[in-house]
């Protein structure tokens, strides 16, 4: 289920009902599922949690162009992340799957009826999408990102594999209501390491470079990126350039990051939660409701070293910390 598919090839596979022959659509009912990821529909790593959340499906007897059909919706932009949110709930599917808060929210927002699934939304209590973690009551239930206290634990990798790091920017996304939750976790734990934090807001790729650019002149410096859609979406590959071209050690919420030539991150395993994922959809299409389905915390973390950025940084991972690396990247 790994394998890279061409973007058109990929995107007709999650296309609408038109593509499906109307003979095969006579032969049963066609229960239908929508879809909203905010990112680029050829993403490499969207399309690996998508083709896992296909997989689930077809091991539930979901089978596209049979028995199911998928809606789906890529946003990069929180306007289109509103104007595709009102699409999908216009077509009334019988459940949705999303990914991240602020699709979340703009879902909630155009429906209170459709059966929602989530991946990756840190406090879903907080946030007001659901009433509890065991009883989510509504229309909405999913998978955690993780908790807070998750944040602090990227500072200390920063100090661990960057002893002489004393200053520390950290990205976090001011749309996401997680984001400044996360800063004040790693504010938390900053005075035990001996690290000045302070925050790098996401606004646009020109204050991102400005602001990057601006830090790196500062002595003993690193980076820290927060979970967000955004960041781990449209701006990934400029953060990665920018940490990179001035030399910072950058921790990352993602496997992704990392792969793409980032230095170290430590965070869920976002293909797992996507394949947890359909078995909640799976429950909702045989009749079950989400308001009876409680939301669930990771199961799977993943400790993540690229050693040729580390050695690009001049920097020795300490044994201790590649003996607990789930992947080394070399």
């Amino acid at each position: 289920m790994t394998a890279f598919i061409g973007r058109r090839a990929f995107i007709t596979l999650l296309g609408g009902a038109a593509v499906w022959p109307v003979a095969a659509r006579a032969q049963q009912t066609i229960r239908r599922i929508g879809m909203l990821q905010p990112g680029a529909a050829d993403d490499v790593e969207f399309q690996t949690r998508v083709r896992a959340f296909l997989g689930g499906l077809q091991q539930s007897g979901w089978t596209i162009g049979q028995n199911v059909q998928i809606d789906s919706r890529w946003a990069t932009t929180n306007d289109e992340i509103r104007r595709h949110a009102a699409e999908l709930a216009a077509l009334a599917p019988d459940a949705i799957l999303t990914a991240g808060s602020p699709t979340l929210a703009a879902l909630q927002q155009a429906t209170r009826t459709v059966p929602i699934v989530f991946v990756n939304v840190i406090d879903p209590v907080g946030s007001g999408f659901v009433e509890s973690l065991a009883r989510p009551g509504g229309n909405t239930t999913g998978f955690l990102l993780f908790e807070y206290s998750l944040s602090g634990k990227w500072l200390e990798l920063l100090k661990q594999i960057a002893p002489s790091t004393t200053r520390a920017a950290v990205f976090r996304d001011t749309n996401n209501p997680a984001g400044n939750a996360q800063f004040g976790a790693i504010q938390s734990v900053a005075p035990s390491l001996g690290i000045e934090v302070s925050p790098i807001n996401l606004r646009d790729a020109s204050e991102i470079e400005r602001a990057v650019a601006a830090f790196a002149r500062s002595a003993n410096a690193g980076l820290v990126v927060t979970a967000s859609p955004l960041l781990g979406g449209i701006h990934r590959s400029l953060i990665i350039e920018l940490a990179a071209r001035a030399k910072l050690p950058a921790v990352y919420y993602g496997r992704q990051f990392v792969v793409a030539g980032g230095l170290i991150s430590y965070g869920p395993d976002f293909v797992d939660q996507y394949r947890r994922a359909a078995s909640y959809i799976d429950r909702i299409l045989k009749g079950e409701k989400p308001a009876d389905l409680p939301v669930q915390a990771p199961t799977k973390y993943e400790l993540i070293i690229n050693l040729k950025t580390a050695k690009a940084l001049g920097l020795e991972v300490p044994p201790t910390l590649l003996a607990r690396a789930d992947e080394v990247i070399e």
